[in-house]
């Protein structure tokens, strides 16, 4: 026995020897992993930016004193250091003279100073501080250096070293011994002119903006990136966007061992391999952890994005030159649908020509440094999910995860056999292990065979409104009316058309982002349409949420002929307003009708090519979009009188360019009916506060999970997508009214046409139009003995402006006396007998 013992003693020694030696890590995986040492890199990038400001201290008292210390260098290095009696001018001591005198003597003279500009960049990023992208910069600091260096030795020789330095005076002599001289200035600006050609898109056309002197052909070369292009075809269909460059997302794509948690680099090159299909496969057979971070932009720079736009207000004023034609010439009289080619296009911006849509500048970027998610979270949250799904025995098989600005999505691909279900139900204790809020589980993710669970960042990265009305996805589109709304998970830009949605129903708790979200909308319009493109009728009951847009009342609001504000603040008028807008439908329905076209699109191409005659009524037709506030407010104290003709407007209105966008903070079933939704296909959800008023705005759960700030839900249809909306503050929202106000607007806002009413003046009531409830509500004041419109209202369960009209109806008849201000009015007759009388003599 004691002999069996000592030999099982000696192999688990043995055990662990082997164990250790296998679990020795090799030398480079450790110095990655220190690499990634949040510790490790903040500390190198401190260290690394004093350093690069040594050197600059060292390289500028180079300058001064290289003539003096130049004896000294040509001491060996070692002598150099050790002797204390060795003495140079540099104001960094023997090793900063030493590197300078390297740096700038011997190889590129002050072309060198660059090295430290690269050298402070990289110390800045490792601390999270990004200036500017080093990858974008580098090639063009690598070829100034050599170039720089190259030409300056060229010029001056050997008169002055420090300039061009030994290195480039080596190239530069032999270029000369080899080309000449003349040929060595032309091949110097040759690689110039080439490397600012193939780096900068648009080179031409800037360049031709700076020498106006050049040949115009050289402006239309369609030779450069897609900017150009969007410009060249702006000038040729005679339109002008302010085009800015798009942030370029880069998906960082790595792979890393579930069971050793590696770090990222060093398991995206060892973990994975190629088979012999070309497939990656891992050779240890372990389970992967792929993530995808779309969150790592290369920044624009200020000057760039400025270059772009000034670009495009060059062109917009070539073109507004080209098309100043007189006004007059648009009222031409035509016949009906037959062209007259003699004539141009008809151009409704003529009317406002000098119009220029806001810059990108008045919005501001919103950029919060510490907002990323980092590796340890990843990792973090994946072995919680792993080791809840384990608890309860589901296996997976792989994990990948993708950031976004809000949340990430962790996709899993369970094991064989695992019900999709048993994985649903575990959404509350996923949330518990993560300690976190708003866990939302898709099972299945619609065509890609994972199943999806969606994880809030601890930071969350703010969506700023520039970042999206910059981008090519909005600066591209040829959407009628687009809205770029935010970012998806993937961290791209969310783009819809107003004009096919056709209707937007918003809803969402107080505080949740709605209002915001509105904002968007009406920015994303103001960016992109022309003030005769678009109008905006704008019901705000709370009077504070869309009150900066009255400034821009001559430009794109719309209003009733009577209304003392453009903005509808007040109840009682929005249903005046909304049967107004009854009344513009149909007679745009009519001039469709004539025009023998089926929607907006046709019948303004028709008039812009001057196939319809004004003369007989026809005229170029805006898109009017309604806004309303808050839709709650409106049904509790108007009913039915306002549900109706807003669904009537749902229902028929999108053919002749009428939309409508309602917002809510009560999605309850009395506030949206059924036949609101039924009209209402896309609908946008913030954050509510049960799953009942989920289901109520988008037929499913979900909205009741998000976590606030902008977190949305958006459908339009049988598809959800998550979006971050994005964030417009009010003074941006300030600075662009105030810089459309200061431009040429029209006498007075768009008119709408006067509403049918049923209104009664007072004098003799005309029977005809005498209200339904008209004897009822008679009864009941006399009855009662108190002439009151909210007591008609209340006891017949009718809106407030058909109570009113009721009163004044029975004020003309003499039933009720005169308004009395805040007290009830006289009843004149005193019981029901002679009340019969009246009314039967009516």
């Amino acid at each position: 026995m004691a002999t069996r013992k000592k030999t099982n003693t000696k192999k688990r020694k043995v055990g662990n020897r082997t164990s250790k030696k296998n679990n020795k890590i090799p030398l480079k995986e450790r110095l990655d992993n220190v690499y990634n040492d949040e510790r490790y890199r903040f500390f190198s990038g401190i260290f690394i930016s004093l350093f690069s400001i040594y050197l600059l201290l060292a390289f500028v008292s180079y300058l001064y004193n290289w003539g003096t210390d130049q004896s000294q260098f040509s001491i060996p290095f070692l002598k150099y250091i050790a002797d204390p009696d060795i003495v140079v001018e540099n104001s960094t001591g023997k090793i900063g003279a030493r590197i300078a005198h390297f740096f700038i003597y011997k190889l590129f003279g002050i072309a060198s100073f660059a090295f430290l500009f690269v050298l402070g960049l990289f110390g800045l990023s490792l601390i999270k501080i990004k200036p500017m992208s080093i990858k974008k910069s580098s090639k063009f600091i690598a070829f100034g250096i050599i170039w720089t260096s190259v030409t300056l030795s060229f010029f001056i020789g050997k008169s002055l070293p420090i300039l061009g330095g030994d290195a480039g005076y080596k190239i530069s002599n032999w270029l000369s011994s080899f080309m000449g001289g003349i040929g060595t200035v032309l091949l110097l600006l040759i690689i110039l002119f080439a490397f600012l050609f193939f780096t900068i898109d648009g080179f031409l056309l800037k360049l031709s903006g700076i020498f106006k002197n050049l040949p115009e052909t050289i402006k239309n070369v369609n030779i450069s990136a897609p900017l150009n292009q969007n410009e060249k075809k702006m000038s040729e269909n005679s339109e002008v966007e302010n085009i800015e460059p798009d942030n370029k997302n880069i998906s960082k794509r790595v792979v890393i061992d579930l069971d050793t948690n590696e770090p990222l680099e060093t398991v995206n090159r060892r973990n994975f391999v190629l088979n012999d299909n070309g497939e990656e496969k891992n050779p240890n057979n372990e389970l992967g952890f792929e993530i995808k971070n779309t969150n790592t932009e290369e920044e624009e720079t200020d000057s760039e994005i400025k270059n772009a736009v000034e670009n495009a207000e060059v062109l917009d004023d070539k073109l507004n030159g080209r098309l100043a034609l007189n006004v007059e010439k648009n009222n031409d009289i035509l016949t009906d649908n037959i062209s007259n080619e003699s004539l141009e296009d008809y151009d409704p911006t003529l009317d406002l020509s000098t119009y220029k849509r806001p810059p990108i500048e008045l919005l501001e970027d919103h950029k919060s440094d510490d907002a990323e998610v980092t590796n340890a979270e990843l990792i973090s949250n994946k072995n919680k999910i792993v080791e809840t799904l384990k608890n309860y025995k589901i296996e997976i098989t792989k994990i990948k995860a993708t950031i976004g600005p809000t949340i990430t999505l962790y996709e899993i691909i369970p094991a064989p056999g695992v019900r999709i279900s048993k994985i649903k139900n575990l959404e509350d204790d996923i949330a518990l292990s993560l300690a976190a809020l708003g866990i939302r589980i898709i099972a299945p993710m619609p065509g890609r065979g994972t199943i999806g669970i969606e994880v809030p960042n601890l930071k969350p990265k703010i969506v700023s409104m520039r970042s999206v009305i910059s981008s090519a996805a909005f600066q591209k589109t040829k959407f009628e009316l687009p809205i770029a709304m935010g970012k998806t998970i993937s961290n791209e830009t969310y783009v819809v058309d107003l004009a096919k949605m056709p209707h937007l129903l918003v809803a969402g708790a107080t505080g949740q982002g709605k209002s915001v979200g509105l904002n968007v909308v009406l920015a994303s319009l103001l960016y992109k349409k022309h003030p005769s493109q678009v109008k905006f009728v704008l019901v705000d009951p709370k009077k504070v949420e869309l009150t900066l847009y009255e400034r821009i009342e001559k430009h794109f609001l719309a209003a009733l002929p009577d209304a003392v504000e453009a903005i509808v603040t007040d109840n009682q008028e929005v249903i005046k307003t909304v049967s107004s807008l009854n009344v513009e439908m149909d007679a745009r329905y009519m001039l469709l009708k004539n025009a023998k076209v089926r929607n907006i699109i046709e019948y303004n191409k028709k008039f812009i090519s001057r196939k319809l005659n004004p003369n007989n009524g026809h005229k170029y037709l805006p898109y009017i979009i309604l806004v309303i506030d808050e839709f709650a407010d409106l049904i509790m104290t108007s009913g039915k009188e306002i549900e109706l003709p807003i669904a009537r407007i749902a229902q028929l209105a999108r053919a002749v360019g009428i939309h409508l966008i309602v917002a809510t903070q009560r999605p309850s079933t009395n506030i949206i009916t059924g036949v609101i939704k039924a009209n209402f296909p896309t609908r946008m959800a913030f954050k509510v506060a049960s799953m009942i008023d989920s289901r109520t705005i988008l037929d499913s759960p979900g909205a009741n999970q998000l976590i606030g700030r902008g977190d949305m839900l958006i459908t339009k249809g049988s598809d959800i997508i998550r979006l971050q909306c994005a964030f417009v503050d009010t003074p941006e929202l300030d600075e662009i009214t105030e810089y459309i106000e200061k431009q040429q607007g029209y006498p007075m806002p768009f008119l709408l046409p006067e509403p049918e009413t049923g209104e009664e003046s007072t004098g003799d009531l005309d029977v005809g139009k005498k209200d339904e409830l008209f004897e009822e509500a008679a009864r009941m004041i006399v009855g009662l003995q108190q002439g009151s419109t909210s007591l008609i209202q209340r006891k017949l369960a009718i809106g407030y402006n058909r109570a009113g009209r009721i009163v004044d109806q029975l004020e003309a008849v003499g039933i009720v006396g005169p308004s009395k201000g805040s007290k009830a009015r006289d009843v004149y007759y005193q019981d029901e007998y002679s009340l019969e009388q009246l009314l039967n003599s009516l």
